[in-house]
């Protein structure tokens, strides 16, 4: 989802003691080979999908995003339901579901929706440029997307089995706050034993052990409109009122790895030769701690009380998207199983968090074990530099493999 500054969290860094490595998972030959095997085809389909424009909204392009996908789902043996989303002006999610012969019940989910407007996979589409592919969500996230498909096609060419069920979730509006999916995921966890999420990983080669929640509060200002050459004194300006409800958030830090509070949307007037009779603003804000969001509604309905401009209503309004994914035991067990596995390719994988936030904090108050960040390594999300390193492609599709048929085999117990 939206990252603000990517903090790499490894366990030096913030002073925990240091864990003892875990014994290194021998190499599968067989999983290495068909990943190694995949690699073309998986590139195809992630040129294919990343060219067309899916952003939160877009329906139509959600649409023909799924109907590839689709049958590709189907090919694997799974059952592909189209759920409608819970708010209008949504594409529809799709659950894909695979009974198996064992126990662990594994719930993945990724998101197709991007930030970008319709039009933008035209002006700049995928691209591989020496190790780098760049385009619309390459990273963010239909590069897992196509993970998860490929991890499913290996484990059926493979004829592994030794799972309770896997559940694919493949959600719309995860961008916004997954409005379109909160009950959906709900019913999904309560018959899963494991969350793993494809969001990307961060450089250099690190999975997600913690997130930030993310909330935003939006003020509203009502004021009266006046021309603004003939009788401006009969105006009560509600874009100055609405600059002077801003200062009361200059007091809270911008970027850091705790809480972060940014204005990102401004509105204000209709013509410019009118005094403005609405203003608002959006503020979205980035927390690890929920008692900090109390804070910034505090802040932001004490200084609502006292306007600058007279006559002028202030209202304050609140639209919570994600809860915080804190440090765990449950998800520091699954990264150790993931590092286990890295360390069989020779490879050494890092444990980090960030300011975005994601399904997996759902997960973890659900009391499901969660890990995120399995997806491609990848950086600059949400601009025009978002890009996947080449590099970890295939690495990381072992990985996400090797990960499903362990949890199968031995799913974690739920978090108490």
């Amino acid at each position: 989802m939206r990252r603000t500054a990517v903090i790499l969290a490894m366990a030096a860094a913030v002073g925990t003691p240091a864990m003892a490595a875990p014994k290194p998972m021998a190499k599968d030959a067989k999983v290495w080979a068909a990943a190694e095997k995949a690699r073309p085809d998986q590139l195809k389909l992630l040129e294919q999908v990343v060219n067309i424009d899916s952003g939160t909204g877009d329906v139509e392009g959600g649409r023909r995003v799924a109907a590839i996908l689709t049958p590709r789902l189907e090919a694997l043996g799974m059952t592909v339901e189209a759920v409608p989303a819970e708010i209008p002006g949504l594409p529809d999610n799709l659950v894909a579901r695979l009974k198996g012969s064992g126990k662990g019940r594994i719930l993945m989910i990724a998101h197709l929706d991007t930030v970008f407007e319709p039009g933008t996979a035209a002006k700049r589409p995928y691209t591989m440029t020496d190790d780098r592919l760049t385009g619309p969500g390459v990273g963010d996230e239909k590069g897992g997307v196509v993970q998860g498909i490929y991890a499913l096609q290996i484990l059926k060419e493979l004829g592994f089995k030794d799972f309770g069920q896997i559940t694919f979730l493949i959600e719309t509006s995860e961008e916004r706050g997954s409005p379109g999916t909160r009950k959906l995921i709900d019913r999904l966890l309560k018959d899963a034993d494991v969350e793993l999420n494809l969001e990307p990983g961060d450089p250099p080669d690190v999975i997600t052990v913690w997130r930030k929640g993310s909330n935003s509060f939006y003020v509203d200002v009502k004021g009266r409109p006046a021309h603004a050459g003939v009788a401006p004194q009969d105006g009560r300006n509600a874009a100055v009122e609405l600059i002077h409800q801003l200062e009361s958030i200059r007091q809270f830090p911008t970027s850091g790895d705790g809480l972060t509070v940014n204005l990102t949307l401004m509105s204000a007037g209709a013509r410019y030769n009118i005094i403005p009779e609405d203003a608002s603003a959006a503020i979205n804000i980035r927390v690890r701690d929920k008692a900090d969001v109390e804070k910034v509604a505090h802040a932001l309905e004490t200084s609502a009380k006292t306007t600058v401009i007279p006559d002028t209503k202030v209202t304050i309004r609140r639209e919570a998207s994600f809860p915080p994914l804190p440090n765990n035991a449950a998800t520091d067990g699954l990264a150790d199983r993931a590092e286990a596995i890295y360390a069989g390719l020779g490879m050494q994988i890092g444990r980090g968090g960030n300011g975005g936030a994601s399904e997996s904090a759902l997960a973890n108050e659900a009391g499901v074990p969660a890990l995120d960040g399995l997806g491609p390594v990848g950086g600059k999300f949400h601009s025009e530099d978002e890009y996947v390193d080449l590099k970890s492609v295939t690495p990381r599709l072992y990985l996400f493999t090797k990960l499903i048929m362990d949890l199968g085999r031995n799913p974690p117990a739920r978090i108490k």
